[in-house]
């Protein structure tokens, strides 16, 4: 369900996810939009996670708000640094039917990717995380064309430091032991994985996949902090029946009705 507000080139949405569960502003125009991958890196923490969820480059909140729902015994701060998604992801929380949640949920405006003491001068401090999400940038600029639009581009395309002081950070903010959930480009997977070595480790890459007979085009990642744990390559999950645009069952309960993805904690 979505409804347009007026307002020339600031022409907003009104979204609503899970079900009507979460609602959320976004422009309708010039910026990312948020949709499935924000729902996924939610569900993908496992049910009755609880503590300090961090949602670095949270955008309008969609991620962020979402794990809100499914997770009640979790606070939520949601990072960005574009004041103008931010101030929407506010108008989100003043919201009669986000009142759930919104008390739980806080927002930070700072730089993920900024060096440590402008971080820590900013709000993110260390080990203030017991668990850190985030949909970073997916496309390298040197690989990609970036979109003319800027706010657009700075929300898909990294720079040339690529996926590192997005990882640090998250190293920086999470407690030892807590846990990393990342959602990314399935052939990104090598250098998410490089980033991550020797910062986290207990690490599960779960595929999704467009349909079941294609390859993968995004992961998640999971991973715990300071562990030495091996890696293991889950099953996956398949998003659409077919050929077709319809969801499959699971997805179907992911999208609409709010459901985790049953991933276990290790």
């Amino acid at each position: 369900m979505s409804g347009t507000q007026s307002g020339g080139q600031d022409e907003i949405t009104r979204d609503a996810f899970l079900g009507g569960q979460v609602h959320v502003y976004q422009p309708k125009k010039g910026r990312h939009r948020a949709g499935l991958d924000a729902v996924y890196l939610a569900a993908a923490l496992p049910d009755g996670t609880s503590g300090h969820i961090v949602d670095l480059g949270a955008g309008v909140g969609t991620a962020g708000f979402c794990a809100a729902t499914r997770l009640p015994g979790a606070t939520v701060t949601l990072v960005e640094i574009d004041e103008m998604v931010l101030a929407l992801a506010q108008k989100a929380l003043d919201d009669p039917e986000n009142i759930n949640f919104r008390d739980r949920v806080s927002l930070l405006h700072a730089d993920v990717t900024a060096k440590g003491r402008v971080r820590h001068a900013n709000g993110l401090m260390p080990s203030m995380a017991d668990h850190a999400i985030m949909n970073p940038p997916y496309y390298e600029a040197e690989r990609f064309r970036a979109s003319p639009n800027t706010a657009r581009a700075g929300a898909h395309m990294l720079d040339e430091r690529g996926l590192e002081p997005w990882v640090k950070t998250a190293t920086d903010i999470v407690k030892e032991g807590g846990s990393l959930t990342i959602i990314f480009r399935a052939d990104g997977l090598q250098e998410l994985l490089s980033v991550l070595r020797g910062r986290f480790g207990s690490i599960d890459v779960i595929p999704l996949r467009p349909r079941p007979d294609a390859a993968a085009t995004r992961v998640l990642v999971r991973g715990i902090r300071a562990s030495k744990a091996p890696m293991r390559l889950m099953p996956g999950f398949v998003l659409h029946e077919g050929a077709g645009s319809n969801f499959t069952d699971q997805s179907r309960s992911v999208m609409r009705d709010g459901k985790g993805l049953d991933l276990l904690t290790r």
